[in-house]
């Protein structure tokens, strides 16, 4: 984890913030699972992160976890401020709801990424990742 000598107060954070760091968090932890696996081809690598970056795939991770009560109570409201977000952006290759759920898994992940909460960050990508890999039958 990077350490800084600034304090960034996370609770009162704009969600696309903890968004933007959310995607690059996640990010990492596909490519660092990825390459475990073996994948070493550049467009192989490419391609199988597409399925867990994908605003389509996070949006089903996202709503899996809101339906199994995997979430607390404090991470519901996180969620739900990272999917009522307005980005001012309009997706290209999915719709805004999807958009929005998609922003809102990243929301939670920079949530705890800058929270330094690193077990739970853990869990909820892992959930991620094996829930995205069960559906595409990996």
């Amino acid at each position: 984890m990077i350490e800084s000598s600034q304090n960034i107060d996370v609770k009162q954070l704009n969600s696309l913030a903890l968004a933007y760091i959310g995607d690059a968090v996640y990010e990492i932890y596909v490519r660092h699972h990825l390459l475990a696996k073996g994948t070493v081809r550049p467009h192989q690598l490419h391609k199988a992160a597409t399925s867990f970056v994908s605003a389509k795939g996070q949006a089903k991770v996202i709503r899996e976890m809101l339906s199994s009560d995997f979430l607390s109570e404090e991470e519901i409201a996180v969620v739900k401020r990272g999917r009522n977000a307005k980005s001012g952006t309009v997706p290209k290759n999915t719709d805004v709801q999807t958009y929005r759920y998609a922003t809102a898994i990243e929301a939670l992940i920079g949530y705890h990424y800058l929270l330094k909460n690193e077990d739970r960050l853990n869990s909820i990508v892992q959930f991620a990742i094996q829930f995205i890999e069960n559906e595409k039958g990996v």
